[in-house]
């Protein structure tokens, strides 16, 4: 009788050939058919020889009588590979493992399926038994047609709160957010503290009432009651604590299940901030620890804050004034194309890492982020950059370079020949996945092996290289 290599089981047989007996051909085929949707029997090329389809669903997939034809064939150029190392794999008797194969499907269509290869006959056979994954793949589709639907969603509800958000900010006359149960303040916007002399954090929370001179406090309590019951009752004369003179206008309105109130404080003359804007952020913008700069979009430097020059080891503005951008920001004909190309198209950049080169030839790791400001006379690019390189990286597990994010491995790109991020990413992907599978198995190095389809040996291995779990009884 020929014997099969067998995939290493937790707990396997241990009188199979008493227990199972000397199984009739038959009843294998029926065994093999009922544990999988399809099952192949190859020769050793790599032949089909024989298959067996219990799924109807592959069958109305496309997935024809392949007998006579290398299994290779049958499937697209992305699974070509897998099914070789599967095949060699299966022809050597080593422990074979699931793999998610592409099969060509009709009108084009890419058909999933999970093999697993069972060698190691002294004639060189191979039994393949595939389990179909279209139903696993429509509901991974639909998963994600849903989460893009709510990340669109919620794309939509920042984008109105930051509407909001400005409008409520930047409006000039003071308006308020009331509970219409207490009369207490939800929000206030600037205008509202500039008029009452209130700051953001004391104005929050107190009773709207007493904002106002008790002999108008009957009056507008009437406003406020008759908003809640007529759409916009006409603004009623009030005046404030202080005796400033104002009208009072108020209208409800409901969200989450909660009624509130926008209550609206109008004064003859608008109610404007004492300082100087433009002054205010010059002065901040030279006392920044973060280096800022304004250039052309040919990238001329038109005017920078003192942090940029302590960077750049420059002496003065007007040294700088003289200068391009580009030759302090950037890897040579990487870096500033990307960022010059998204300001250019989405008018943003964010936290772009790259280097900054030094007035006496050092380079400094520094995070940019810039905005595109157009203008008709003279449009610019201002340029916010913060030094990285005394930041802390995150602490890592003792024994492990690993990188370990998918944002630490993009930060490669440029400093490490790509052969290199590529091994770095599939032993990151490779650590993770382990990770995952003994958090899942609570420990578990068996069934975390299992769930792998590694070898408990191939397990312990990779946990010794990657520094993982406890290692003290694995040889126990």
């Amino acid at each position: 009788m020929t014997i099969l290599s067998t995939p290493s089981a937790s707990m396997p047989f241990q009188h199979p050939e008493r227990v199972l007996g000397a199984m009739s051909s038959d009843a294998a085929a029926g065994l093999v058919a009922a544990a999988s949707d399809i099952a192949i029997v190859l020769d050793r090329d790599g032949v089909v020889q024989d298959l067996s389809v219990s799924s109807d669903d592959l069958v109305r997939s496309g997935l024809g009588d392949w007998r006579g034809q290398p299994w290779i064939d049958t499937v697209d150029s992305s699974s070509r590979a897998k099914v070789s190392d599967m095949l060699k794999d299966a022809s050597a008797g080593q422990p074979s493992r699931w793999r998610e194969i592409n099969h060509l499907g009709e009108h084009g269509s890419s058909v999933p399926v999970r093999y697993f290869a069972l060698g190691g006959a002294s004639d060189g056979r191979v039994i393949v038994i595939g389990r179909d994954l279209q139903a696993s793949a429509v509901l991974q589709q639909r998963l994600l047609q849903v989460q893009q639907s709510v990340e669109r969603d919620y794309l939509r509800l920042r984008q109105a709160e930051s509407r909001y958000r400005l409008l409520f900010q930047s409006a000039s006359e003071a308006v308020l957010i009331l509970d219409a149960a207490t009369r207490r303040i939800k929000e206030a916007n600037p205008a509202v503290c500039r008029l009452t002399g209130l700051t953001d954090t004391t104005v929050a929370g107190q009773a709207f009432l007493a904002l106002l001179d008790p002999a108008s406090v009957e009056a507008a309590s009437r406003l406020l009651n008759a908003a809640t019951s007529v759409s916009t009752p006409d603004p009623v004369p009030v005046m404030l604590i202080d005796g400033t003179p104002c009208l009072l206008a108020a209208s409800m309105f409901r969200q989450d299940r909660s009624a509130s109130l926008l209550v609206r404080l109008m004064t003859d003359q608008p109610v404007v901030a004492v300082s100087d804007s433009h002054a205010t952020l010059t002065a901040v913008l030279d006392r920044i620890s973060d280096a800022f700069v304004v250039t052309d979009t040919d990238l001329r430097i038109l005017t920078v804050n003192p942090a940029f020059l302590e960077l750049t080891h420059l002496s003065s503005r007007e040294e700088a004034t003289r200068l391009s951008l580009d030759q302090f920001l950037g890897r040579p004909q990487i870096d500033l194309k990307i960022m010059l190309t998204q300001l250019k198209e989405h008018g943003t950049l964010r936290n772009f890492a790259t280097v900054l080169r030094a007035g006496f030839g050092e380079m400094e790791e520094v995070e940019v982020s810039a905005v595109a400001v157009p203008d008709d006379a003279q449009p610019t690019y201002g340029f916010s950059i913060r030094n990285v390189a005394r930041r802390l990286a995150p602490a890592q597990a003792a024994g492990t370079a690993l990188p370990q994010s998918i944002e630490q491995l993009t930060q490669l790109i440029g400093r490490v020949p790509m052969k290199e991020i590529v091994r770095e990413s599939t032993d990151l992907i490779e650590k993770l996945c382990i990770e995952a599978a003994l958090n899942l198995t609570s420990d578990n190095r068996a069934s975390a092996a299992d769930v792998l389809g590694l070898s408990r040996q191939s397990l312990y291995s990779k946990l010794r290289r990657y520094g993982l779990g406890n290692l003290d009884d694995i040889d126990e």
